[in-house]
């Protein structure tokens, strides 16, 4: 990551204690029929920090960061598995399609 570090952002949440307990990532990108977006790569929340709002509270630094930068959308992927997180992402008003799957291709 320290290598490739010009082609992502984050936001960290610390404790008191100042070590980090979660992050979230993000880049730019563009989609053609919508235009400048950002998308959320990972949202990550350490086991034992989990349910105390700080993914909501990450999640919502991205999407004030999103609207600042005059993106069109936010978009980011969720394991059907996540329970927790769909219900999250939900609250937040998010659409969650179930319609697209991923395709990698490793180079």
């Amino acid at each position: 990551m320290k290598k490739e570090k010009e082609f992502f952002n984050c936001f960290v949440a610390v404790n008191d204690t100042k070590k980090i307990v979660g992050y979230v990532t993000y880049f730019f990108c563009y989609y053609t029929w919508i235009g400048k977006s950002l998308y959320m790569d990972d949202l990550y929340i350490k086991e034992s920090f989990r349910g105390q709002g700080i993914g909501t509270k990450l999640i919502k630094e991205v999407i004030d960061f999103a609207k600042k930068e005059n993106c069109h959308r936010l978009r980011w992927q969720v394991s059907s598995w996540n329970k927790p997180a769909i219900s999250l992402y939900k609250s937040l008003g998010a659409d969650i399609d179930g319609t697209e799957q991923n395709c990698d291709l490793l180079l």
